[in-house]
């Protein structure tokens, strides 16, 4: 273990607090995150893009601003697929060396708006497709910290930024939060808008964030979901069904036995916990999830297919190449195949406050190119269901592992409730006194 891992003095909340409050000026806080940065980055290079200078100028505007926001002087890490008006936006792509956008991304607007101070731009796979990046797992640095949503989410693990934004297509936001032991959120497909954020797979592509709490999560949601209404919970006891999905047989045993007892603890504390089992014809989905992700990147990289082949990735040439043996026909059929699924799918969770599953097969990976399979995230992210990453209570020594956490469509505003019982759950149980 490398000891990197940041022990979170206070959340994005508490800092959003403290600093609306004038205990704290957003200035110092930007301070304390820029020396955490300086001292950690060349080891976790989590950034794609940093410049200290810019950061305490946002910190000073919102000092001087007497109405400070929900997110008020709030450090947040920005994948480096969002537009920046001040900062380059470069999609890991040599394509797009110093391309300077001139404005900012919606989502990344909204949170300026709130308060919020962006620090930098995150590290990101090319194109936010399968090319990793530098970064590396603070939890152990030989580890990868995930895919494409990577720099995010290993920034915020050592302490970089106090939230971050990221994107899921597969599972980029799920499995990273797995693998550097942190809260992550992804609505609802199209909840959250796209708008200045290149596109790779329209059909999937999701906009969410990284957290050091629940309640972190719930905070941003209220920014980046406007109008996001609050749940009036009947009582504190919820309805979970646990599905170990058709992927369970890939999950090491250590994966099997986190997830197990995480179902066994909400059982013990009075929720009600149900086996689901979904029809064997759902283990299609993680494939056909595939098929359509390579169509439809290859007609959004096509331009650039044609124009600069020779500055991207062996990567993206296979998903060129496995995009142009799938005939139109095959591609309609998958899409109609997933569309009969809709209605089992829903059928199955939709009477559950929540389901969890695994969120990953395996805790980090060692080496930095592979990151693992995404076949538990893919099933659900092909239907566009708000999904979440929950860490689970690990003993010292051991790698992370993440909880996943899923709803039926556009149920966001109570599956974000079902987070904050079930993270109070599984702390209580621990004794962690992590904010919820």
């Amino acid at each position: 273990m490398t000891g990197f891992v940041h022990k979170f003095d206070q959340d994005a909340t508490g800092i959003a607090v403290e600093v609306a409050a004038g205990r704290l000026t957003a200035r110092s806080v930007a301070e304390s995150f820029i020396a955490r940065t300086l001292m950690k980055e060349r080891d976790i290079q989590a950034f794609a893009a940093f410049n200290h200078a810019l950061v305490l100028e946002q910190a000073d505007r919102i000092d001087r601003s007497p109405a400070k926001g929900l997110l008020a002087g709030v450090p947040i890490g920005v994948k480096d697929i969002f537009d920046t008006v001040d900062w380059s936006t470069e999609f890991n792509s040599p394509i797009y060396r110093n391309n300077r956008p001139s404005r900012d991304a919606h989502a990344v607007a909204l949170l300026r708006q709130a308060g919020g101070v962006v620090m930098g731009k995150t590290a990101t796979a090319e194109f936010a497709f399968m090319h990793t990046g530098p970064t590396r797992n603070p939890h152990d640095l030989s580890r990868t910290p995930g895919s494409s949503s990577a720099g995010s989410a290993a920034g915020l693990a050592a302490g970089l930024f106090a939230a971050a934004l990221g994107t899921q297509t597969a599972g980029s936001l799920i499995k990273p939060a797995s693998y550097c032991g942190l809260y992550a959120y992804k609505p609802s497909h199209n909840l959250v808008s796209l708008e200045g954020v290149k596109p790779l797979a329209p059909s999937f592509d999701t906009a969410g964030w990284y957290a050091a709490s629940a309640r972190d999560l719930s905070l941003i949601a209220r920014v980046l979901i406007p109008g996001l209404p609050k749940y009036a919970a009947a009582n504190g006891r919820l309805k979970i069904g646990f599905c170990r999905t058709p992927y369970w047989g890939m999950a090491d045993p250590d994966v099997h036995q986190a997830v197990t007892a995480a179902a066994t603890a909400f059982a013990e504390r009075g929720h009600g916990v149900d086996e689901i089992v979904l029809p064997p014809a759902f283990e299609t989905v993680a494939r056909d999830h595939q098929i359509i992700n390579d169509c439809e990147g290859a007609r959004a990289l096509h331009k650039e297919q044609r124009t600069s082949i020779e500055l991207m990735s062996p990567e993206l040439a296979e998903m060129f190449a496995r995009a142009s043996a799938i005939s139109w026909q095959d591609e309609v059929a998958t899409r109609s195949r997933l569309a009969l699924f809709v209605s089992v799918m829903n059928a199955t969770i939709e009477p559950y406050d929540a389901v969890i599953a695994p969120g990953c097969a395996h805790v980090a990976p060692v080496g930095l190119a592979a990151t693992g399979t995404s076949d538990f995230i893919r099933l659900w992210t092909a239907f566009g269901l708000p999904q979440a990453s929950i860490p689970l209570m690990r003993n010292d020594g051991e790698l992370p592992i993440g909880l996943q956490v899923i709803g039926s469509a556009f149920s966001d505003v109570k599956l974000l409730h079902c987070i904050e019982v079930l993270s109070g759950t599984l702390n209580h149980r621990s004794g962690h006194a992590q904010p919820q």
